[in-house]
This record gives C-alpha cells, structure tokens and sequence, in this order.
C-alpha cells in the first residue's frame, strides 16, 4: 500500500499503483494485452471519458508536486488530452485507448524525472513476458 508522504519514494509509489489502475489491471486472455480502469471507462459515453481524464490527472497534479518542469507537466496535458479526445468517440475510442495508455506515457515521464533527481526512489522494473 503506498504510503501519503510527500517525499519522492511516496509519490513514486501512489504514481505507480494510480497507473496499474488506470492501464493494468488485468490482461485480456488470447490477445496478451493489459486493459484498466482508463478503457473500461472510456466504454461509458461521456462521464466515463471525463472521470478517467480526471484519474489520469491526478498523475499530473503529483508530478507537479514534484517540481517537475512546466514542459514536462505540459507533455503530461497533452497526453491526457489527446486520450480524451480518442475516448470521446463512443465504444469505438476504447479501442486506441488500448494502445495509446497515456497513464503509462507520463509515468515513464515521471520516472526519468525521479532516477535522475532523486535516484535513491528507483526501483527495479519487473516486467512480464
């Protein structure tokens, strides 16, 4: 469970755990690729499209706790824009939702942000086959 300090290791954990959320909960079975809250909600007309643009936000907002550039933070509105913008296309915006994971863009954006300022937070990256 992350824990709600403000210090860099914290917010590495809460970041990390908001985007498994939004991007990887679970793997569709026969096509191997992670689904999360971000496509299941992008399959709700409009409310669905703005509560996970809202989500994915909150990634934004920590990276601004961080003191992270305005570039960087801008990077980060864009790719939760252009996410909702695919999203606002009934049913069919889930579909390049699952391949576009902004959630997943601007934790990669964080984390370059985390290893090189404050290197003592990283953390090994296990990925799945």
């Amino acid at each position: 469970m992350p824990s709600l300090g403000t210090d860099p290791h914290s917010v590495r954990q809460r970041v990390e755990a908001m985007e498994k959320v939004l991007e990887r909960m679970f793997v569709i079975p026969g096509i191997n690729k992670p689904v999360g809250l971000d496509v299941i909600l992008d399959i709700i007309p409009g409310i669905g499209t703005i509560s996970a643009a809202a989500l994915g936000s909150y990634i934004a907002w920590e990276a601004r706790n961080l003191g992270m550039s305005k570039w960087q933070i801008a990077r980060m509105g864009g790719n939760i824009g252009f996410d909702m913008l695919l999203g606002l296309i009934p049913w069919i915006g889930a579909i390049p939702d699952l391949f576009f994971q902004s959630n997943t863009r601007n934790l990669r954006i964080i984390k370059r942000h985390l290893d090189k300022h404050h290197p003592h937070t990283k953390t090994i990256d296990v990925q799945p086959r």
